[in-house]
């Protein structure tokens, strides 16, 4: 029995790699067999009534389409490619073939997490919405947006998120089973509720001492919108506005008409879930955006004043250069006008007088041994 389990597994295991490999090679359509018209109006009428046999086989066919791809995204989320995977389930989600309730909230609970593993938080918490508007006891979907809003410090709707958790664990533990019919997967087993009850009553008490002490106004809007801190002006406009495309409260409603409920009495309670989650959505959105633009239009303004003030700076030291310049050539004229231009005439006839006497002296011993007389009188200077 053990070796059978391991082969089975081993087979899953095979058969997903080889769906995921797949994947990557296909295009957008080519899931779409021969057999289903997908691309023909709805307002062409048949050439010919379907049998039996044939709807029967249309609507297999149609099941089996689903299933591949959901085993390719899922497979492809499995191995990390998180954008092969959101682009299995988007077009899951998003084609014009409609689709059971339950299967459409599994694969926006799985695209949900694609969405957070690739960082894109508004998509992630959206599509968190959709899946809980389907199915309002679905405990990952409120675990996940829980720890989201936990992540980008949004802690009172986090703190509401786990008071549902926490509600729908007691309710688990008073019918001692889990919600849904019995054939509906969950991520967690019975035996396992009490001590996830325990662990979550410890984390709403810590929420509630940091709600309790302030810290509700931190909100990282820049997670929140998929920016970069010092983003410039055009970034945040064009982020902000796919995001307002996508997840405007009436836009939000769309994925209704895609879904084959069970029960048609609880198509206005599922309106009015999403309704509701999508216009909170929207306006923390439109919160973010005016936060982040606040902060862009100070860090403009500080810039604009920063500039201007090192251009005030610039020229105070051209001017203290050129004021320096000009004292250094007036300090040099000074020198050149206060320097002695007339040199003193004494120390000049001293040294011509005895000069004068000296040429006297030797023409009186040499001149034919006569002695030439001289008037010292009229050599003095």
């Amino acid at each position: 029995m053990e070796d059978a389990m391991v082969l089975l597994q081993t087979g899953k295991r095979l058969a997903s790699a080889a769906h995921r490999r797949e994947s990557i090679c296909w295009s957008d359509d080519s899931f779409s067999l021969s057999t289903i018209n997908i691309n023909s109006q709805p307002s062409t009428p048949p050439l010919s009534p379907l049998t039996e046999t044939e709807s029967i086989t249309h609507l297999l066919t149609h099941i089996k389409l689903l299933l591949r791809r959901r085993a390719s995204a899922i497979a492809a989320l499995d191995a990390g490619l998180h954008s092969e995977a959101i682009r299995h389930f988007s077009k899951l989600l998003d084609g014009r073939r409609f689709a059971p309730q339950g299967f459409l909230a599994e694969c926006y609970m799985h695209r949900a997490n694609a969405y957070h593993s690739s960082g894109r938080i508004a998509e992630s918490i959206g599509d968190c919405n959709r899946t809980l508007a389907l199915d309002p006891t679905c405990i990952q979907a409120l675990e996940t947006r829980a720890s989201i809003l936990e992540t980008i410090r949004c802690y009172t709707d986090s703190l509401h998120d786990l008071e549902h958790l926490k509600l729908l664990y007691n309710t688990i533990l008073r019918d001692k089973k889990l919600p849904g019919p019995a054939w509906k997967r969950h991520n967690v087993s019975y035996r396992e509720i009490p001590g996830k009850l325990c662990a979550l009553t410890i984390k709403l008490q810590e929420l509630k001492k940091r709600v309790g002490s302030g810290e509700v106004g931190n909100v990282d809007y820049y997670v929140l919108i998929g920016l970069r801190r010092g983003c410039s002006r055009s970034e945040l406009q064009r982020a902000h506005l796919l995001l307002c495309l996508k997840h405007k409260p009436d836009k939000a409603m769309n994925f209704i008409d895609r879904c084959e409920l069970a029960n048609e009495h609880d198509l206005e309670s599922v309106k009015d879930r999403a309704k509701m989650s999508a216009l909170l959505l929207y306006r923390l959105l439109q919160k973010g955006y005016a936060n982040v633009m606040h902060t862009i239009m100070d860090e403009e303004a500080a810039e604009k004043h920063k500039n201007k003030i090192d251009a005030l700076a610039l020229q105070l030291q051209q001017e203290a250069e050129e004021m320096s310049e000009r004292k250094m050539v007036e300090n040099k004229n000074k020198c050149l006008i206060s320097s002695p231009s007339i040199v003193d005439s004494s120390v000049f006839q001293g040294v011509f007088c005895r000069d004068l006497s000296v040429v006297g002296d030797l023409l009186s011993r040499v001149g034919f041994n006569r002695q030439i007389p001289m008037k010292y009188e009229g050599l003095s200077c």
